[in-house]
């Protein structure tokens, strides 16, 4: 239901946006305000239920603790990848849909992209990617510039951050210790 109020919230903004009628432009504007105030009381109802369980209740609290990850993010992992934790970091980024394969074909070679796995899933880590990689997580920050000035695209740098953050997460998952931060050059 997040996830469904989250696209109404993105249609409503492109009505918005369109709109040149004040009187309407307002009534968005409210909808959008009480839209984002349901999410709020969603998210916190999943939250609490999730807590019910203790098991839950630490990997949340583990994923909550890698920098970058808020725990609408941690909510999305914990909900849509179940296994987290249990896999390599390699399955992680392949069920996710992170993983870079090849479009190669006899002596071309081809761009690497992502396809497949868990859409879902994979657009909240994209969008947790944006805030990580420009102000909460040092090695995602540095993993970040380390790809566009190499001259990797912005999206394509994003999806790296994307599949970095839940090779974090799976990480502290699956070793049981929260998330320590280190600097980009240690």
């Amino acid at each position: 239901m997040i996830e469904q109020i989250t696209e109404d919230i993105a249609r409503l903004k492109t009505r918005r946006e369109s709109c040149r009628d004040q009187r309407l432009r307002r009534f968005w504007n409210e909808e959008i305000g009480r839209l984002k105030s349901l999410m709020r009381g969603e998210l916190k109802q999943l939250i609490a239920a999730i807590r019910q369980h203790p098991d839950f209740a630490e990997q949340l609290d583990l994923i909550a603790s890698v920098e970058g990850i808020g725990h609408r993010t941690a909510v999305a992992i914990l909900v849509r990848m179940p296994e987290i934790g249990s896999l390599t970091r390699e399955e992680a980024a392949a069920l996710a849909g992170l993983a870079p394969y090849d479009d190669d074909s006899g002596k071309r070679l081809g761009e690497r992209h992502i396809a497949g796995g868990r859409e879902r899933l994979r657009t909240s880590l994209y969008a947790a990617s944006l805030p990580a990689a420009f102000n909460w997580n040092p090695q995602i920050i540095a993993l970040y510039r380390r790809l566009t000035a190499a001259g990797k695209s912005h999206k394509a740098a994003l999806v790296a951050c994307a599949r970095k953050l839940l090779i974090f997460a799976n990480t502290v998952v699956a070793r049981g210790t929260p998330w320590v931060s280190k600097t980009a050059t240690s």
